[in-house]
């Protein structure tokens, strides 16, 4: 018997180039197509007639794209899983992944140039789209979002056992590459502007957590500080892998490390995770994909 199943379409690239006014605008997005419902004959008897190609969804999105401006992520997904349920009879539920590429305009003598750009830092805006039946949710995010901090930060107190060798540390440098992810209420989002307080929320509140005892600590912190700064978001998700830099020992150089010489290593990593949800939020249902 056939259990839970999805099909669709991953990894499509789109670059789309506004040239209608002599200020281009550019949007480089990777997006994931998902469709679920009632596709049982194609796996059961082999029966395709209610299957769209996945071919098709990858010339969908480049044909809605055609039609104008993308926009922004989260109404270009919202486009997208709309036209998916109307089309294909069997869908039940639509969903789209997208992933902004970030880009900067070149400044040249002290202007950004109109059609010039270089890839920007901060994070890659993520928007997950689901639509079931005329419901569409909308979870925002931000992902690859490198932040470091070089005091304000300890780890101390924590349970031993017999294999423990870590140190109490009560300073130290905290790194991580957060992945956050938020869901809206509704759709009546000024989706750039929400997008730019939630990550200002984040940041500012990684770099000002200065009692922090342990990442999960400022993670909490920066999940409240999200949910103060945009009230039409019901919860946040996120991950928080540990970018550990370790003392270096200097003594077989005849030196003593002054608490500034460190190696960063890549592995292995401790990951925290945690969702913060605002008392009273609705259910999630399958707004995370």
């Amino acid at each position: 018997m056939l259990g839970g199943n999805r099909y669709g379409k991953s990894g499509i690239r789109l670059v789309r180039v506004d040239r209608s006014a002599p200020r281009h605008e550019l949007v480089d997005l990777t997006i994931d197509v998902r469709l679920e419902g009632r596709f049982d004959d194609a796996y059961v008897s082999g029966d395709n007639a209610a299957v769209l190609p996945t071919d098709t969804m990858r010339g969908t999105v480049y044909a809605l794209a055609g039609d104008g401006p993308v926009g922004e992520p989260e109404e270009f997904g919202r486009r997208l899983a709309a036209h998916f349920i109307h089309t294909v009879p069997s869908a039940g539920l639509a969903t789209v992944e997208l992933v902004a590429e970030p880009w900067a305009r070149i400044t040249v003598g002290g202007a950004e140039h109109d059609h010039a750009f270089t890839p920007a830092g901060g994070g890659k805006r993520t928007a997950i789209v689901t639509r079931q039946g005329t419901e569409d949710r909308v979870v925002a995010g931000v992902t690859d979002l490198v932040v470091m901090k070089t005091a304000g930060s300890a780890f101390e107190g924590f349970l031993r056992d017999g294999f423990t060798t870590l140190d109490d540390a009560a300073e130290r440098i905290l790194a991580t590459a957060v992945t956050a992810r938020w869901r809206y209420r509704d759709t009546s989002v000024d989706w750039s502007e929400a997008f730019e307080r939630a990550r200002r929320a984040l940041v500012e509140t990684f770099a000002t957590h200065d009692d922090s005892n342990s990442l999960q600590h400022t993670l909490y912190a920066m999940g409240e500080s999200l949910l103060r700064a945009c009230p039409e978001v019901e919860e946040v998700r996120m991950a928080m892998p540990n970018r550990h830099h370790l003392l270096v020992d200097l003594e077989p150089y005849g030196k003593r490390n002054d608490g500034g010489v460190f190696v960063a290593t890549d592995r292995p990593f401790g990951v925290i995770e945690g969702v913060v949800v605002r008392p009273g939020a609705s259910p999630a249902g399958r707004a995370w994909g």
